[in-house]
């Protein structure tokens, strides 16, 4: 059997009322609550794991990456390169620590500097533009 995790979504930072609270309107179900991230790191190959979603869709988790779909904008056109090393992570530092890649990373690849623009946990895959060329 398998176990289903759940993380609770709900708003715990409200101002609490003066003592008065309410019934809730309706309990969260179980197959709404969030789940846990997908952690994508860098590795030698591209390792996924299909995930079954609300609905029956089917959500392609990239736990592994080695290359990403690189936009040139000078050249207006995809280039794949091998990806070297995070960068930056705006959203957290912590993850760039760690080697995570999320939405808004800025990785170095072969052909330069890049910023993530898809969500590699939602997507399956990396895509990014080029943001400075890599001098040789």
């Amino acid at each position: 059997m398998v176990k289903l995790l759940s993380y609770y979504q709900g708003n715990d930072l409200k101002k609490p009322s003066g003592g008065y609270r309410p019934r809730p309107y309706k309990v969260k179900r179980k197959c709404l609550g969030g789940g846990p991230p997908t952690m994508t790191r860098i590795g030698t190959a591209n390792r996924i794991k299909i995930t079954r979603d609300y609905g029956g869709t089917r959500k392609i988790r990239l736990l592994e990456a080695s290359i990403a779909n690189i936009y040139v904008p000078d050249e207006r056109r995809y280039v794949k390169a091998r990806i070297l090393r995070v960068l930056e992570t705006p959203s957290n530092p912590e993850l760039a620590r760690r080697g995570i890649i999320v939405k808004g990373t800025l990785i170095e690849t072969e052909v330069g500097k890049a910023i993530v623009t898809s969500r590699p946990g939602q997507d399956g895959v990396i895509n990014a533009v080029l943001l400075e060329r890599r001098r040789k």
